[in-house]
């Protein structure tokens, strides 16, 4: 990775860091050529501070650390970006970006993946999230099961084109569950999707 440090009086380049499942813009920070190296090295974001005058690891005082899913320059080579997963909020003020924005996912499916682990780690009387999860993996698997067969049943009423959309949503739904309860991310499958792509 070449970065153009020498572009700048002090060889401090920008470094934008961006959630990697969310795309909220979390913070802005600087990173010299040592920095840059540390982050990569450690898989943690770390800073060089102007005011401090010594290189900081984010979330070293706070616990709330980056940590580092995929890194990209710009076209001039002389900016950062980094896709990072926040392990807590990442403001100083205990905001969870330094613009003010809740870093929750736009998209709807990354939402619905939050709430079915938000169930996970924090169970909900009543929930029916809850308690497929508190079933274990089999009950859940088996709902999967159950769904794809409703699917492709439903598939060849070309009538009922509402009933297929239920169904398909239900199959979703238990597939995020079952994801969930494996501690796979719903990017990762995305990803994997991208890779057959190429």
């Amino acid at each position: 990775m070449d970065i153009r440090f020498d572009k700048y009086h002090d060889s401090l380049v920008p470094a934008i860091i961006q959630d990697l499942r969310t795309q909220k813009v979390l913070m802005l920070g600087f990173m010299d050529a040592d920095s840059l190296q540390k982050t990569l090295a450690t898989g943690r974001v770390t800073f060089f501070s102007r005011s401090r005058g010594r290189q900081w690891m984010k979330g070293e005082t706070s616990g709330n650390y980056l940590a580092v899913g995929e890194v990209l320059t710009d076209c001039d080579s002389d900016t950062i970006l980094i896709k990072a997963t926040p392990s807590g909020q990442v403001c100083h003020t205990g905001s969870d970006t330094c613009f003010g924005e809740t870093n929750r996912p736009s998209d709807f499916l990354f939402g619905l993946e939050e709430l079915i682990r938000s169930r996970r780690d924090h169970p909900v009387e009543g929930s029916y999230t809850s308690s497929l999860l508190a079933a274990g993996r089999k009950r859940i698997a088996q709902k999967v099961g159950e769904e794809a067969v409703e699917v492709v049943l439903e598939a060849q009423d070309a009538d009922n084109d509402e009933s297929l959309k239920n169904e398909s949503a239900d199959l979703i739904y238990h597939l995020l569950v079952l994801l969930a309860d494996r501690n796979i991310g719903l990017s990762e499958v995305i990803k994997t999707l991208k890779e057959r792509t190429k």
